[in-house]
């Protein structure tokens, strides 16, 4: 199964994935999920896509989830399952990458780094879906793409994470994630089913999106980039710790040379042989490098709270434009 799959790969390329096209099937199937797994709870709904690749187009066309509380059940192995069952109805079986839940657009995290990275070194076509139902619900559908940058992959797979690797990799928070265009699609029945129910829909439906108090969304938003702004100021200052105990070590090492070399002369003027030079790196043990990933995943995150804020101020402005005018006419 591996060996098909790599020659597919190396017959179509299907490392370099410009947009992603999703079904509404499979859109339904994964907003039934998240709502149904995260009712009344924080905790995250996974699951597998599935479908293939047309020129450097990713076509989603079908999903399924992970099994949720099955300590007893292999995950790989009910993939695998799952997949050989698809693939005897004649729908498309081939694993394309997993889809996550997120809460206010929380979900950066090495959580997320380890598993995308695990798809696309095994699937190289390989993005990850996140959906927020919390967004959805105010009447926007929140529904991105995401793949790792060749430069992240190289990190994660070196597993040095210390800043002069990421300084000689290039790597920020900027170019962790690449945000893929995606597409939703449906078919032309599909079409007309959908503006028939629009039509069987009562007129009250949907009045909900006009709600123009976001108070309570955009608090929790800044209570959540609060929090991350202290998780960064923290590794801040573990950062500033190591640098002032480098300094003193170079310092302290600086020292004991001018004091050897002192010695050295006093004893040379007495007619004396110098003392034995010594490994000034046994006498002085560097400091082990400290790792930045933490810092750039919370940054990453800030970054990712301060769009989401910034376009949800902008939605919510336009509303209020829009209620104004509306008063204005009355």
């Amino acid at each position: 199964m591996s060996t098909a799959r790599n020659k597919r790969e190396s017959d179509t390329g299907r490392g370099n994935i410009n947009s992603v096209q999703l079904e509404g099937l499979a859109l339904m199937k994964i907003i039934k999920h998240c709502h149904e797994e995260g009712a009344g709870n924080t905790e995250v709904a996974q699951g597998v896509l599935l479908g293939l690749v047309v020129d450097e187009k990713l076509e989603i066309t079908n999903c399924f989830p992970f099994p949720r509380h099955a300590d007893d059940v292999d995950e790989e192995d009910y993939q695998l399952e799952m997949m050989r069952h698809l693939r005897k109805v004649n729908v498309d079986h081939l694993s394309v990458g997993w889809y996550q839940s997120t809460q206010l657009g929380n979900f950066i995290t090495t959580q997320l780094l380890d598993s995308q990275f695990s798809y696309q070194t095994s699937i190289e076509e390989s993005v990850v879906l996140i959906y927020d139902p919390i967004k959805t619900a105010r009447g926007f559908l929140s529904m991105k793409a995401y793949r790792l940058t060749p430069e992240a992959i190289s990190t994660v797979q070196e597993r040095d994470y210390t800043p002069e690797a990421l300084k000689k990799m290039r790597l920020g928070f900027e170019t962790l994630f690449q945000e893929i265009k995606l597409v939703i699609k449906n078919s032309h029945l599909v079409n007309t089913l959908l503006c028939e129910l629009y039509e069987m829909m009562p007129g009250s439906e949907g009045k909900q999106f006009l709600d123009l108090g976001t108070m309570s969304t955009l608090d929790r938003q800044l209570r959540c980039l609060m929090e991350y702004v202290d998780d960064l100021s923290q590794e801040a200052n573990k950062f500033n710790n190591f640098q002032r105990q480098n300094a003193k070590q170079l310092q302290d090492k600086h020292k004991f040379m001018q004091k050897r070399a002192a010695e050295n002369a006093q004893r040379q003027s007495r007619g004396e042989p110098p003392l034995p030079e010594e490994d000034v790196s046994k006498q002085f043990k560097p400091i082990a490098p400290l790792p930045r990933l933490d810092a750039m995943i919370t940054s990453g995150q800030i970054s990712n709270y301060c769009k989401q804020i910034s376009q949800f101020c902008s939605q919510s402005l336009g509303k209020l434009y829009v209620a104004k005018a509306l008063q204005d006419k009355k």
